[in-house]
């Protein structure tokens, strides 16, 4: 076989030289969930004859079709039933380079995403820090995540336990170390990985996780089921697998996107989830997920596991652009926000004087969905006896007039190096990209070191010092820098959102 040429355990594939580096591209790892598959765990890839040709992404998972634009359209095109694949970026696919590993799960959600985007390309991460990196496909939204009778919960989950399991048994030829992966992503893929530390069926396949921007919404079995209901009865369908089966892949995305136009009539049973921007979340279903990840992690659970976790400073500002409510505001809407989401609306606002409503509205939004979760995951992981480091990204990106400051997802572009991918030109753009080019060195050396030997380039978190590293122009590291919110949500529990019994 020639160098762009590996045997895996399925069977050879062949990828291209690019850039000094052998990629391949939609190696499947699982069959199609089709047929009799669809809303099943995954089966193992049956065997192939020959040399298969890994030259293109695998199609991306059925998912709403008006993100596109948000991803690069061409991606939606229905081009078959492959979702279940791996790409690979090598330095040199040589079984005796033994090179660190890092696994990318793409955020979205839990109902959006695709790792043939342009902004997940790999190749400078691979290139620079000297490692073979993965990137994976998985189930999204009801195919995924949504609580079905007759189908295991957390389907999603268990692909991406798949993907892992891939992973172990054929990064060697492709010059990775089965026993150096680290496993990291975004926002749902930051999500994802907190519910892999701590499940049975994924322990032992990554020694170390990177989590950037954690959403704190894993749902109890019962909200879950609740949530699964209303979306079947947008086809007038029973909540069962036989039923949605009947409901084109392609399709079935819809069903959800109606609900979700709706989940704010459901307050009275969701609580603060119906005001959420997505029907998704893991399950805590006592079986596949056993238990919500800071109770678990709290108890040791993923105490073998070195982790880096973190947030943006100004999460939810991204989705007040989305929603065009930049400058929009009312006293009256952050009211509201503090008493939904907030654990004191008074204390809150004592806490801030002089903060303005629309600071209000983000602060608490930010803190209830990303920053609060983020800390408090650290903080269960250093009790259970493991380590974690502790970061936040406070640089502001120009884009928009710089009313994004320090967003959601800014570290994507940052750490992957495609300014002009996700978030767009608009987020970083212009005189931004000089700036941006000296955050990507932070982060990515940070992250590959990380890779390579569990150090990242500052201490490990604990509830003493509270040593954080901050990323921006001039990078440092301090104590948290968030310590007025710390301080507000230092009594509240984060748990599995439960069913209400409106």
């Amino acid at each position: 076989m020639t160098m762009n040429e590996v045997r895996t355990a399925a069977g050879v594939v062949r990828g291209r030289t690019e850039d000094g580096l052998t990629v391949f591209r939609g190696i499947p790892y699982a069959e199609p969930p089709i047929g009799e598959a669809r809303f099943q765990a995954p089966r193992p890839v049956r065997r192939w004859d020959g040399v298969r040709e890994a030259y293109a992404f695998g199609p991306p998972a059925p998912q709403d079709a008006a993100m596109a634009g948000r991803i690069g359209g061409e991606p939606f095109k229905d081009m078959g039933d492959d979702w279940l694949t791996v790409n690979v970026w090598t330095p040199e696919p040589d079984p005796a380079a033994r090179r660190p590993v890092m696994v990318w799960i793409h955020g979205g959600a839990y109902k959006h995403g695709f790792s043939g985007s342009p902004g997940y390309d790999a190749r400078h991460i691979a290139r620079d820090g000297d490692v073979v990196f993965v990137s994976l496909n998985y189930r999204l939204g009801v195919e995924g995540f949504a609580r079905i009778e007759g189908a295991p919960a957390n389907r999603a989950l268990l692909d991406q336990v798949a993907a892992l399991e891939w992973v172990r048994e054929n990064i060697t030829a492709f010059g990775g170390d089965p026993g150096r992966v680290t496993v990291l992503g975004d926002s749902a893929g930051a999500g994802s990985i907190a519910a892999l530390m701590v499940m049975p069926r994924a322990a032992g396949l990554f020694r170390r996780a990177v989590g950037q921007s954690l959403p704190g919404t894993y749902l109890s079995d019962a909200l879950a089921r609740d949530v699964a209901t209303a979306i079947a009865a947008e086809a007038g369908l029973r909540l069962a697998a036989a039923d949605l089966s009947g409901v084109h892949p392609r399709e079935l995305p819809e069903l959800g996107h109606a609900m979700e136009s709706k989940m704010r009539r459901f307050e009275d049973r969701w609580g603060a989830f119906a005001h959420t921007l997505t029907a998704f979340s893991p399950v805590v279903d006592g079986e596949v997920l056993p238990r919500a990840p800071w109770q678990a992690l709290a108890d040791g659970a993923g105490r073998d596991v070195e982790l880096i976790i973190g947030h943006t400073r100004d999460e939810y500002r991204l989705f007040l652009l989305f929603a065009g409510e930049l400058g929009k505001i009312s006293e009256e809407q952050a009211g509201e926000a503090l008493r939904r989401f907030g654990p004191d609306e008074r204390a809150y606002r004592t806490a801030f004087p002089g903060a303005s409503a629309e600071d209000l509205y983000e602060r608490v939004q930010s803190d209830w969905l990303f920053r609060m979760p983020t800390l408090h995951l650290a903080e269960a992981q250093a009790a259970g006896g493991g380590r974690a480091h502790l970061y936040e990204l406070t640089w502001q990106s120009p884009g928009s007039g710089g009313a994004l400051r320090a967003c959601h997802g800014l570290d994507g572009p940052l750490l992957f190096g495609t300014y002009d991918a996700h978030l767009g030109p608009a987020a970083i753009g212009g005189e931004g990209v000089a700036e941006a080019r000296e955050l990507t060195a932070q982060i990515r050396t940070a992250w590959t070191s990380f890779a390579t030997s569990g150090d990242p380039g500052w201490p490990a978190y604990d509830t003493r010092q509270r040593l954080t590293r901050v990323f921006d122009t001039s990078p440092s590291i301090t104590a948290y820098p968030e310590e007025t919110s710390r301080r507000l949500w230092q009594d509240h529990t984060f748990e599995a959102l439960a069913l209400l019994p409106g």
